[in-house]
């Protein structure tokens, strides 16, 4: 039995965080029924879209919106992704919802939050990001700032926020037996995900220079590089343990190297580190490190990453119908073993 089971949902259909957030639910075990506007179902063979049951439905409609408060009623849980105001103007705001489910999680999902002055205003990730600075600590050596697909906002500081949120709400009700409203806000969650980041700057451990920090590319330890196919290779050797084992696996002697603790040395570092990248293949390397507690690894591109030993393994990607991979369900919940009464410790009396 999957951790959600006999958990209800209602999600409707927005792009983006909310329907990554209704797969999240789904596969965790909640009923998910999606709702979706008259002609717009969605691509059946899209992964992000599975484990739900769909219903049309024209919320603009007396009949559309009495069939969702049908729903609704034998509901825990409501996401819904429009911009504020707009579930109210339906008639199908938290207040509206409360007389008819007085215990349902009311999940709301947008970029810039319930209030504010820029709450009514349309945004993407790219948008979301640029605002909360995560976008300028992306800077390369160029200056110039690189969204990292919609993982950082819509994602990360959306979707993932949504569904902590929900989940809370839930635990909350079983001990007041209320419902909840949850704002969830694309900026408010990427803002909590750079705490990381602003913490080394108030340590004095993160500067304005771009691409100049740990791992924003700055260190040369910390970065890709280019391998003589073209490919590149991914290098995350921090501590000093796996910095060693990385200088190791170059073939390269850590005592004939500058002291890495110097930033005036990264250059320097940096040219090496490439200059032996470059002389092999990914593959070459991808063999050399691959026995090795270096934090290296072959940079794949989404194909291939389907074949990966690790996710294969673990079944971490599965092939679907249109010869790609999807991502298997995440994260995995296993019973907590049993107590092994053989290997228990003796219990002792006081009064033994």
């Amino acid at each position: 039995m999957r951790p959600l089971e006999g958990v209800r949902v209602v999600e409707l259909a927005a792009l983006g965080p909310l329907e990554h957030a209704g797969m999240l639910l789904a596969d965790l075990g909640a009923s998910v029924l999606r709702v979706h506007r008259p002609g717009a179902p969605g691509d059946p063979r899209n992964p992000i879209l599975r484990g739900r049951r769909h219903l049309e439905l024209d919320l603009k409609t007396e009949d559309g919106r009495a069939c969702l408060l049908d729903e609704v009623r034998d509901a825990d849980v409501l996401l819904e992704g429009f911009r504020p105001g707009v579930m109210e103007r339906l008639r199908l705001g938290p207040h509206d919802l409360a007389e008819v489910a007085p215990g349902l999680v009311y999940g709301r999902m947008t970029g810039w939050g319930q209030s504010g002055p820029r709450a009514a205003r349309a945004g993407h990730d790219i948008n979301y990001t640029a605002e909360t600075g995560a976008l300028w600590a992306t800077r390369t050596d160029g200056a110039r700032p690189t969204a990292a697909l919609n993982l950082v906002g819509d994602n990360g500081g959306g979707s993932l926020y949504l569904v902590v949120g929900v989940l809370a709400a839930l635990l909350e009700r079983r001990r007041t037996a209320r419902g909840a409203v949850i704002d969830a806000a694309i900026v408010d969650g990427v803002s909590s995900l750079l705490q990381t980041v602003r913490g080394l700057q108030t340590e004095g451990r993160w500067g304005q220079e771009p691409a100049a920090n740990l791992f924003d590319s700055g260190a040369p330890f910390y970065d890709t590089y280019r391998c003589a196919d073209g490919e590149y290779m991914a290098v995350g050797a921090i501590e000093p343990q796996f910095y060693d084992a990385f200088v190791r696996g170059l073939g390269l002697d850590p005592a004939g190297l500058p002291d890495r603790a110097d930033r005036t040395t990264w250059p320097t570092l940096r040219a090496r580190f490439a200059e032996m990248f470059a002389a092999h293949t990914r593959a070459h390397w991808a063999r050399v490190f691959a026995p090795l507690d270096a934090c290296v690894s072959p940079v794949w591109s989404l194909a291939e990453a389907g074949h990966s030993d690790h996710l294969v393994s673990r079944r971490t990607l599965l092939p679907d119908s249109t010869g790609g991979w999807s991502a298997a369900p995440a994260p995995r919940i296993h019973p907590l073993p049993a107590p092994d009464d053989s290997r228990a410790p003796e219990r002792t009396h006081a009064n033994s």
